[in-house]
């Protein structure tokens, strides 16, 4: 069985932005602009995603 992944890119910059924002973008692997990072979908990382969404697009599921 193959887990299900998600790709995100980083769209936003993070200067200006709250702190927490800052280190949701680190803890998905992501700090510098137009960077991918293929993450599990889990609840959690969905639950980041949806933090920092101005910042990030969702690029594929599979």
């Amino acid at each position: 069985m193959t887990k299900k992944t998600i790709t995100v890119e980083q769209i936003g910059s993070p200067i200006r932005r709250p702190e927490v924002q800052r280190k949701t973008l680190i803890g998905l692997g992501l700090n510098k602009m137009h960077r991918r990072r293929t993450l599990e979908d889990t609840p959690a990382v969905r639950g980041m995603i949806r933090a920092v969404q101005h910042l990030v697009r969702v690029v594929d599921e599979k």
